[in-house]
């Protein structure tokens, strides 16, 4: 996708702070153009008519409804729009009803600039792909239809009760720039998982050479073990 050509982005969130932030985000990510930001569903639904974005970067919780509603209008219409859900919801259902509603993807809140930039160049690649027209070969069709796909043969060597999307989580915590160093109770307070289940993710990417770990030792108790991204 050229810079002459963009694509053109709508944001739809209620929080003015994220809002900004997914624009900044957005907008250090070369071949896009933030065209608009809708506040609320009804600023969103008259924005998404008028400028006929080719992405929508949607959030799902707003005071008035669910964002979900806004896709399936989306959906309804003939607008050829795609969506990226941006939200807070953890739920297995609020996935189901996204993909149902063919979203692209599903990100979930806090977001983390690398899974975010991943996100919109993977669809960059997608939209260059559907713009070309011509023919397609099965490699094509998997390579544009796995939004992020592990990299070739990383599930077939990972150990046992290792998920490949949950360690991809846990390593997007330690590409952010904000963080230094972090134990095992504060990894999985970010990724929504309990300290026993991040711990075992945090020792696979010491395993895999991404993480090395430090105890540290405190006044009284026992030392904590603090996990921080080798350089």
């Amino acid at each position: 996708m050229s810079s002459e050509n963009p694509i053109r982005v709508l944001i739809v969130e209620d929080d003015l702070r994220i809002s900004e932030l997914h624009r900044r985000f957005t907008e250090k990510t070369e071949g896009f153009e933030v065209v608009g930001i809708a506040n609320t569903l009804a600023d969103a639904a008259e924005m998404a008519e008028v400028l006929a974005p080719d992405l929508v970067l949607l959030d799902l919780f707003f005071p008035e409804g669910n964002g979900l509603e806004l896709l399936r209008r989306l959906r309804a219409g003939a607008a050829p729009t795609d969506v990226i859900l941006i939200t807070a919801a953890r739920e297995m259902t609020s996935l189901q009803e996204a993909l149902r509603g063919g979203v692209y993807d599903y990100i979930i809140k806090p977001v983390f600039f690398p899974r975010f930039q991943e996100a919109l160049l993977k669809y960059r690649e997608y939209a260059a792909r559907m713009r070309s027209g011509g023919t397609l070969e099965q490699q094509d069709v998997d390579r544009l239809l796995r939004a992020h796909p592990a990299h070739e043969g990383q599930e077939a060597t990972l150990p046992k009760g290792i998920d490949p999307l949950t360690l991809r989580k846990v390593r997007q915590v330690f590409e952010s720039a904000d963080v230094r160093d972090l134990n095992a109770e504060e990894v999985g307070e970010r990724i929504g998982v309990t300290r026993s289940t991040a711990r075992r993710y945090l020792e696979q990417l010491i395993a895999e050479g991404f993480l090395a770990a430090d105890l540290l030792y405190g006044v009284v108790g026992r030392p904590e073990r603090r996990y921080f991204r080798r350089r």
